[in-house]
Formats: C-alpha cells, sequence, structure tokens
C-alpha cells in the first residue's frame, strides 16, 4: 500500500500570498467629532426613551408633563381671571418643582452611564476614534440638555400665557430669560451631580437611590435646617448661608442675588451682601467644574479594564 510522502518545499518555490476576497475601505472618515455627535444624540435621545422599548419611555415622559401641566393650569386661570400678573415667577417655577427635577435626574442620570459600566463597554468606546474627554462630553451635554428642555418646556407654557392673557411683554420677556438662565444653571448643576454619583456604581438601583439622597433628601435637611436657625435666632445671615449645602438652595441663591428673584429661603432671606452673592456663584460653578473634573479622573480609570 502506497503512503503520499509529505511535499517537501524545494529551495527554489516562492511564497504565494493568495487574494481571499477581502477589501480595503475606501468611504469616507468622520473621526472624533462625528462620534462625540452620534453619542451625544443617542443619549440625549435615550434620555426620553426615543429609540427604546415603550416601557423606557413612560417615566421620563411622565414627569415631563407632570413639568408642564401645573404650567398650563395657572395659564388657564390667567387668561380666565385676567391677572394681572402670573401666580408665580419665572425663576421660582423649577424651585418649586424640584422634586420632580430630582426624580427625573434619578432615573435617568444611572440609565446614562450605567448600563455602559455594567456591561464593560466602555473601553470598546475609546477602542475608536474617541477620547476620555469626547465620551464626558457628550454625556455631560446630553444629560444638560435633557434637563434644560424639561425645565424650560414649562416657562414657555408660562411665558405664551401670559402674553394671550395680554400681559406686559417687557416685563413678561425679562422674566422668562430670567427664567432661562436659571433653568440653565439648574441643568448644568443637576447633570454633574447626577452623572457622578450614577458613575460610581454600574448598578442601577443604586444609583438612583443614591441621586435622590443627595439632591431631595439634602433639600430637605438644608430647609429644615433654615427654618431651625431662624425660629431660634432670626439670623437672617445664618440662614442664607445654609443654602450653599443643597444644590437646589444654592441655585435659589445664586438667582437670588444675580437676577433679582424672590428667595424660597426662609423670610425670604436670600443672600444679603455681593460678596455672598459672589461666593454662591463660585461654588455653583465650582461644583459644576468639579463635577466634569471627577467624571474625567473615573473614566480614565474605566478605559483602562
Amino acid at each position: 500500500m502506497a503512503i503520499d510522502q509529505p511535499v517537501v518545499p524545494q529551495p527554489g518555490d516562492q511564497t504565494r500570498i493568495h487574494n481571499i476576497g477581502y477589501r480595503n475601505y475606501n468611504g469616507p472618515r468622520l473621526g472624533r467629532a462625528y462620534a462625540r455627535r452620534s453619542l451625544y444624540s443617542q443619549s440625549l435621545r435615550g434620555s426620553y426613551g426615543l429609540g427604546r422599548s415603550v416601557k423606557s419611555k413612560v417615566l421620563p415622559m411622565l414627569l415631563f408633563v407632570v413639568m408642564c401641566v401645573p404650567a398650563l393650569i395657572m395659564v388657564a386661570v390667567a387668561v380666565a381671571t385676567k391677572a394681572k400678573d402670573l401666580p408665580v415667577d419665572y425663576t421660582r417655577y423649577a424651585i418649586l418643582m424640584q422634586a420632580v427635577i430630582g426624580l427625573y435626574v434619578a432615573s435617568q442620570g444611572p440609565q446614562s452611564v450605567s448600563r455602559d459600566l455594567r456591561f464593560k463597554t466602555v473601553p470598546l468606546y475609546f477602542s475608536r476614534p474617541i477620547e476620555t474627554a469626547d465620551y464626558v462630553r457628550a454625556k455631560y451635554a446630553a444629560l444638560a440638555s435633557a434637563l434644560f428642555a424639561l425645565t424650560a418646556a414649562p416657562l414657555i407654557v408660562l411665558y405664551v400665557g401670559a402674553l394671550l392673557a395680554k400681559l406686559d411683554f417687557a416685563d413678561q420677556t425679562k422674566g422668562f430669560a430670567q427664567g432661562l438662565v436659571s433653568v440653565a444653571l439648574l441643568s448644568l448643576l443637576f447633570a454633574g451631580i447626577g452623572l457622578v454619583i450614577s458613575a460610581i456604581t454600574p448598578r442601577r438601583g443604586f444609583g438612583i437611590a443614591a441621586v435622590i439622597a443627595v439632591l431631595t433628601i439634602s433639600y430637605g435637611a438644608v430647609s429644615t435646617v433654615q427654618a431651625i436657625a431662624f425660629n431660634q435666632s432670626s439670623d437672617l445671615t445664618a440662614v442664607s448661608w445654609l443654602g450653599l449645602f443643597s444644590p437646589i438652595t444654592l441655585i435659589d441663591g445664586v438667582q437670588t442675588w444675580w437676577l433679582g428673584s424672590t428667595s424660597s429661603y426662609v423670610d425670604a432671606a436670600g443672600p444679603d451682601s455681593a460678596l455672598a452673592g459672589v461666593v454662591f456663584l463660585v461654588v455653583l460653578l465650582a461644583v459644576i467644574g468639579g463635577s466634569f473634573g471627577l467624571l474625567m479622573r473615573r473614566y480614565r480609570k474605566v478605559g483602562l479594564s
């Protein structure tokens, strides 16, 4: 029985590379800017459940409606009664609805980043032409934009209703502009705090509880301590400085000093001097910048794992 002998290459043979059908990519290379915009767009849509299941749309859309319904009622009352002014200032609306805003951040902050951490997909993002700063900016901007839409929509309802009620155009336009500045600062502050807390843990439930504790419980605690300080000593200065220790009271203090709105503190005791107002503004900007810095530090570590 014949046995096949192995073929031994001869010294004159040459190695051949066979064409197996692979082709080079000759299309456009869109780069980091396109990747960053795509991540921002995807994250912003996800903040309202767009492009996801119906179940994912229920809570953000419900909270959006809850934010707008009181504004619609106020407008209807103002038009029906021919009131000379709206029942609430533009800058006060978000303060009154802070519980709804806090719940939105608690639900959508972890949704934005926790899944990437839990399924360890962050290093895959960084394997593409995208860097840590691109990821953080896109996520931060997306949640801040979603919050701005949530908080600005009822202000638009109030403004349109005020014009329909034939209230003074100049006063309403000024108040509306001040309200937009206020909610823009609030959106940046709440988005930063919510994302920093959410990025600590890949477990969404823990992130939700932690965000609620920081945003909502801190407001109740600071408001309670302010009331106690006022009742025991009537010291309005102490009441004012206590506002630094809660995100929503920090926003309240900034807009009271900078935008001239009425404070929601006890006895309307907002920052009572230029120095106090500057301190409130500096602390606000420091928290926003610090939140971004902490996110950068967090995702530099995650990107290596």
